[in-house]
């Protein structure tokens, strides 16, 4: 029989995986596997159970939001082997799995776990560490993470906003030089990202819309400091609207970009806490993680 490792986190989102888990493991036994199933503990439990014995497995599948993935993927690049990887999204927004058609419905989404097609999209390394889908700085980074639980199943997309309002007229602010493709510059910034994805934090456009998943290079969207409160006016209007505003950010893709700051900054990686950092270097790992998507998706093309 092939063997699988299945990892969920029972604490995700609102709870949407428990009432059918029994379904999703017919939906595995049924598909020829031999389940080994592990509800995480703790942080970083999925890191090291994936990182200590993924590789005895056929199959590994995660259940959870986007920390449950990012854990997932950081386990399997670490661990340095070639399983694929399925993906049950029950988080709150769920960004990766939107951005390449992987279903919301559970049991759909167990299906594409065990019958869909293996499609193997970029990693992005960040200082040693690993992130499927974004790493970013600044204003609203650190709200996923701040915003309680309780808070986020009960208003979805709406806590993520009354959080991130709440801060707006206290921006911290950084001067950073930046480095990519053997250009240099540097200049104010509130706010920066790299990312592998058509949606962050449920809002589209922002990034662009060419975004490739296997190509080898991210999107870089840095926000400039508002002066005053008509360029935070102007920038906010942009955002709202999903518009890149050229005097307002910078947008560019990269293989590879280098961020050097003279303070610490916090970071966070797939809208988890990525610790802070002076000097930082997010390489893409072209095509190194083989994950399940449906059979008629197009969403690499």
């Amino acid at each position: 029989m092939k063997k699988m490792l299945f990892i969920y986190n029972p604490n995700a989102g609102t709870g949407v995986l428990k009432p059918k888990l029994s379904d999703v493991l017919d939906i595995f036994t049924k598909s020829g596997y031999d389940i080994t199933a592990y509800p995480t503990q703790r942080p970083h439990d999925a890191v090291e159970k994936i990182r200590e014995c993924g590789g005895q497995y056929d199959l590994i599948v995660c259940s959870g939001g986007d920390g449950t993935l990012d854990e997932a993927v950081t386990g399997i690049q670490m661990g340095g082997f070639q399983v694929p990887l399925g993906y049950i999204p029950a988080g709150t927004t769920n960004d990766f799995a939107t951005s390449l058609k992987i279903p919301k419905d559970i049991l759909l989404a167990a299906d594409t776990a065990v019958k869909g097609i293996p499609f193997s999209c970029d990693v992005g390394e960040f200082n040693g560490d690993y992130f499927i889908y974004i790493a970013a700085f600044g204003i609203f980074t650190d709200v996923s993470y701040e915003t309680k639980q309780r808070m986020k199943n009960i208003l979805g997309h709406l806590a993520y906003l009354l959080e991130g309002t709440k801060r707006i007229f206290n921006i911290p602010s950084y001067k950073i030089k930046v480095t990519h493709e053997g250009e240099t510059f540097e200049d104010e910034f509130i706010f920066g990202m790299v990312t592998n994805s058509r949606s962050v934090g449920g809002f589209k456009g922002i990034i662009g819309s060419e975004v490739v998943f296997d190509d080898g290079e991210f999107e870089v969207t840095l926000i400039r400091t508002p002066k005053n409160p008509i360029e935070l006016n102007e920038l906010l209007g942009a955002i709202v609207k999903g518009q890149i505003n050229p005097q307002r950010m910078y947008s560019f893709k990269s293989s590879s970009v280098k961020f050097e700051c003279e303070e610490e900054i916090p970071w966070t990686l797939d809208g988890e806490f990525g610790g802070v950092h002076r000097e930082v270097v997010v390489k893409d790992k072209k095509q190194a993680l083989s994950i399940m998507i449906p059979n008629s998706s197009e969403s690499h093309s």
